[in-house]
Parts: C-alpha cells; sequence; structure tokens
C-alpha cells in the first residue's frame, strides 16, 4: 500500500506548480518543474484533480479580467478597467500570462490538453476574450501536427533495414518534435483524423467501436432521407451540408461544359449539384458498394456523361492519371480516412490530374468539433497546400444550429458557427 504521506506530498507539488503558473511565477515555475517535484511524465502537464486544469489552463485562466467580461466568440480582448486596476496593469497582466503560456510551451506542455470543463487551454482563453493567448495555443498546435504528420510519413519510410538505427532516429525525432512544438498528442484529444473530411477522431473518444477506413467499407449503411449512417451509427453524411455542397459546386464549375471528378459520392449531394452545372464529363469515386448499389438504383451510370470508378481512389486515381485523364475541377469528400491520405491525394494525385488553370476543393470538416482544432487545422492545411504548389482561398459560410440533427446520429462531427470553403488553384 503507496505511503499516505507520499501521496501528499505529490499533490502538494501539484498544487504548487499550479499556483506559480496562475501567478506567473517564470523562476519558480522553471525550478519545479526541471527539478520533477511534481508527478506525472511531465510536471508541465500536471492536473488539478478538482479542475483538470493543466499549468496552461492556470496560466491563462488567470489573465482574465477584474470584471470577467468573458466573450463566447473570442472577438474582445478581455482587457477592461474597472475602479481596481488601471489598463496598464491589465496589460502587464497579459503579458506576463503570454511570457508563461511562451515558457510552458517551451517546457512541452500539451497544447490540446483537456479540463474537467472539456476545455484545452486554447477554448479557455477564446472564451475569456484572450485572442492573444488564444492565437499562441493556435501557433503551438499548428507547429505540434505538422512536426506529428511529418512523424507519420517518416515512419511509412523505414523500410525494415538497419532496425536499431531507424528506431533510434526515430525517438529522437519524436524527442525533437515534442520539444519544438511543446505540443504531443494527448491520452484524451490525439492528432485528428479525417472521417469523411469532416471529423476529428480521439484516441479514446467514446471509444469503441474505431472508425476505419477498412471497417467502413465492409459496414452495413442506412440510407436515410436526410442522413447516411454506417452500422454504427457514424454520420458519413448528412443533409445539413447541402448549402456547403451547392457553393462549393457553383464555385468549382463557374460555367457549363467543364470536365469534373468527385471522390466519394455518399448521398450524391455535391454530384447532384455538380449535374446542375452540366458538365461535359463528370466521374466519380466510390468504393462502397453499399452506396454504388444506391448510385445504380437511382440511375446515375446512366447519366450523360457520368463515369462511375468503382474502388479506392487510391487504386483509381493512378489509372486516370495512366490514361491521360484531366479535369477542370476536381471535388474531395471521403469516410474514414486519415489527413496523411488526404495530404497524399493533393500532393501526389491532384497534380497529375487538373488543368493548368483548374480549380479543387474538400470538404473542410477537420477539427470541427471544437474552435481551436478548427483554426489549427486550417493553418496546417494552408501551409501543406502550399508546400504541394497551390494557393487556397477561403469563403466563411454561417452553419445554422444542428442540435436536432444529431439524433440517432452517434458523434456529432460539427459543432461550430462557421465552415471555411476552401478553393485551391495552382499558384501562378
Amino acid at each position: 500500500m503507496q505511503d499516505p504521506a507520499i501521496e501528499i506530498d505529490v499533490d502538494l507539488g501539484v498544487q504548487e506548480i499550479l499556483l506559480a503558473a496562475s501567478q506567473h511565477d517564470i523562476p519558480n515555475l522553471r525550478r519545479l518543474i526541471r527539478s520533477g517535484e511534481a508527478a506525472g511524465d511531465n510536471p508541465a502537464n500536471v492536473k488539478d484533480p478538482e479542475t483538470g486544469y493543466s499549468p496552461l489552463h492556470a496560466a491563462i485562466a488567470a489573465c482574465e479580467s477584474d470584471e470577467g467580461d468573458a466573450v463566447q466568440n473570442g472577438e474582445t480582448n478581455g482587457i477592461q478597467t474597472n475602479g481596481d486596476q488601471s489598463a496598464s496593469e491589465h496589460e502587464s497582466a497579459l503579458q506576463s500570462g503570454k511570457d508563461t503560456v511562451k515558457f510552458l510551451l517551451q517546457e512541452g506542455a500539451i497544447w490540446n490538453d483537456l479540463d474537467l470543463n472539456d476545455e484545452t487551454p486554447g477554448c479557455l482563453a477564446r472564451r475569456l476574450g484572450l485572442t492573444e493567448l488564444y492565437d499562441m495555443i493556435v501557433d503551438a498546435g499548428v507547429r505540434a501536427e505538422l512536426l506529428l504528420n511529418r512523424l507519420d510519413g517518416y515512419e511509412e519510410l523505414s523500410d525494415g533495414d538497419d532496425e536499431d538505427e531507424d528506431e533510434e532516429a526515430q525517438q529522437e525525432a519524436t524527442d525533437a518534435a515534442a520539444a519544438a512544438a511543446a505540443a504531443p498528442a494527448t491520452e484524451e484529444e490525439s492528432i485528428p483524423q479525417l472521417v469523411d473530411a469532416t471529423t476529428t477522431v480521439t484516441s479514446t473518444e467514446e471509444a469503441d467501436p474505431n472508425v476505419t477506413s477498412s471497417r467502413y467499407l465492409t459496414s452495413d449503411l442506412t440510407f436515410q432521407q436526410d442522413r447516411l449512417l454506417d452500422q454504427d451509427q457514424n454520420g458519413v453524411m448528412m443533409a445539413w451540408e447541402s448549402e456547403i455542397m451547392l457553393k462549393s459546386a457553383k464555385q468549382l464549375l463557374p460555367t457549363p461544359g467543364l470536365r469534373v471528378l468527385n471522390v466519394g459520392h455518399g448521398m450524391g449531394i455535391v454530384d447532384g449539384f455538380l449535374q446542375d452545372q452540366s458538365p461535359s464529363s463528370h466521374h466519380i469515386i466510390e468504393a462502397h458498394p453499399n452506396v454504388i448499389a444506391e448510385m445504380k438504383r437511382k440511375g446515375w451510370h446512366e447519366k450523360s456523361g457520368v463515369v462511375i470508378h468503382e474502388g479506392r481512389w487510391q487504386d483509381v486515381l493512378p489509372n486516370l492519371v495512366a490514361q491521360g485523364e484531366m479535369f477542370d475541377a476536381i471535388y474531395y469528400d471521403t469516410f474514414a480516412e486519415s489527413y496523411a491520405d488526404f495530404r497524399e491525394f493533393f500532393t501526389e494525385q491532384v497534380i497529375g490530374l487538373l488543368e493548368q488553370e483548374g480549380k479543387w476543393s474538400f470538404f473542410n470538416g477537420m477539427g470541427a468539433d471544437r474552435q481551436i482544432s478548427y483554426d489549427v487545422y486550417q493553418k496546417v492545411v494552408e501551409i501543406d497546400i502550399f508546400e504541394a504548389g497551390f494557393d487556397v482561398e477561403w469563403e466563411e459560410i454561417a452553419v445554422p444550429t444542428l442540435e436536432e440533427e444529431w439524433n440517432g446520429v452517434r458523434r456529432p462531427y460539427w459543432r461550430i458557427d462557421k465552415y471555411r470553403l476552401p478553393l485551391c488553384k495552382y499558384m501562378d
């Protein structure tokens, strides 16, 4: 049995770090963290048992103004004056908070750690209107996701030779990522995965059964009037997306007679709108046998100019490239695929299929279960798209209240107010 005195000492060590963080006492924080006096693998990530606050949460919460002028949309900066404090004192407190957040991130504090209120440090900063602190957490998330995504690529490159050297190099790269990004994935919220290019799935999120491509492709689907569900009641596609799909189709095909490719048919919402734009040819890639059967039942294979490719895009697209097929517009909306799959799509495949003056887009739902994840992945995508040789423009679209839409759906995949519609084209 553990000695109660030891447990008390550990709790005191945790509280001492959290107190130093809330007081923005960097010298004391440095001493406590680097001496390892608090419990846990990294003292910069200890948790308050009553609130779930990490040191990042505590440092940010301490920046709330005395008047408590919290907002929900992050429009203000949380700095207000009252009878007790001057504007300069508030500004000084905010600056010390920024310095403390920066220090904690450098020490390996987790950017997307969740407290017991289901808020990350960034969520807390946004709710309190502390936009500068929010932006700092977003930037930390971007660094983390970029590095960790590239580590995924590093693992794929290993060919099994010199296994010990590969493992050593991988460990060094992982350590470097944690230090530089100061934001490894947590148990509560790991690296987002695209489910239909719409939602994040976390490593322990009401976890089983896991949403994977192989499970989805062997899943029995349920077609309803306003939704398409897999056998685990995950929303594959839902009718509320229609306005987004309509605007996407019009952006991609502004004039009749263009050639379009859509990857992922689902309920056929975007393909219906693409048809309304009178393309000269309309190729559709679909991998799920139930969806393919439904497409044929509705007569999609008989529509003029429509070509249905049955299979995964990873298998179909190289053949289209080899055949010399070219398109004026491409849209991507798959289900149960990772961000690595998506990045492979636009870095390896689009360039061989898109005309020089062409445009491509995708359903932009990465991280849409919380605002900070959505903001992080917008920047990650921008950077990766830029590196692939494309420019991207964003159009914000208000999303209606969706509370009733999730009845009968296992997990809401959209919880934010505005959709950002991407339109990509080659750089000039």
